[in-house]
């Protein structure tokens, strides 16, 4: 199965707590750590959540 490298670009201060979950479900907690992840509808459900906070690219 394909995966997704994502790192967290933007703070989660000020962000609602669903925002926050979401990062911390995703395995990111401070600001330009990067995750790899698997390619799946649910994650990709939650990188849309908080795309503006991230960046997604495929993982080598």
């Amino acid at each position: 199965m394909a995966k997704l490298k994502i790192t967290q670009t933007g703070s989660p201060i000020g962000r609602k707590p669903g925002q926050k979950a979401t990062l911390r479900a995703l395995g990111l907690d401070k600001m330009n750590r990067s995750n790899v992840v698997e390619d799946t509808p649910s994650i990709r459900g939650m990188v849309d959540k908080v795309a503006h906070m991230l960046k997604v690219e495929p993982a080598k």
